[in-house]
């Protein structure tokens, strides 16, 4: 898929509106009851890239951006900053996050996910791109160095180690991460008057599956 491993400027994304939708397919019976099924198994978010214009300076590095990207044609990285951590975003990143894995002796790559829990549900979310120089891996809690015991793909979320994990030892790992999306438009429409009397472009753009 046309990707361009670049992300869309944090400090626009900031304030930006958007999140995750699911596809539901509900069929009503003729007894008033309800059976819900669903094509996805994944999640899609989308968000509105607009929302966090703040100056005609920032409308520019929007425009350079979109015409860099031709459109929806090349797919980026996007900052969802309501969502980029893969523990609570009030706390630091540590290895222990989240469980990516369990050692079997033979395996050496593991991607790296983040588990969604309420109650006694809970939704296993892969993470494709993490940011470079955040990851954090442990095995059975002993934390791993990066380049001698373990590398990781940056553009695929792949965690590798040098050597297999043992039978039965958890994986664990610790991240910030993009999400991959493409612009949902291939046209901008701006105008300086009704920008300065606060009225921003709608810019939408949705998660793409890479």
């Amino acid at each position: 898929m046309a990707f361009h491993d670049i992300r869309f400027p944090a400090n626009l994304s900031f304030g930006s509106v958007g999140g995750p939708e699911r596809r539901t397919e509900i069929v009503t019976l003729t007894n008033g009851f309800e059976e819900r099924n669903t094509p996805w198994e994944h999640s899609r978010r989308r968000y509105d890239a607009g929302v966090g214009l703040r100056s005609l300076d920032d409308v520019e590095t929007l425009i350079a951006f979109f015409e860099a990207r031709r459109g929806q044609m090349f797919g980026f990285r996007w900052k969802d900053w309501s969502d980029y951590k893969s523990g609570r975003a009030s706390r630091a990143v540590t290895p222990f996050d989240q469980i990516i894995g369990t050692g079997d002796g033979a395996r050496v790559e593991f991607g790296l996910c983040k588990t969604y829990r309420s109650g006694e549900a809970s939704y296993v979310r892969p993470v494709v791109k993490p940011v470079r120089g955040t990851v954090l891996v442990a095995v059975d809690r002993d934390q791993k160095v990066e380049g001698l015991e373990f590398d990781i793909d940056t553009t695929t979320g792949v965690v590798r180690f040098s050597t297999p994990p043992a039978v039965g030892v958890a994986i664990s790992a610790g991240f910030e991460f993009d999400v991959p999306v493409r612009f949902d438009t291939d046209r901008i429409q701006t105008s300086v008057a009704s920008f300065q009397a606060g009225d921003v472009p709608s810019v939408p753009v949705v998660e793409v599956r890479v």
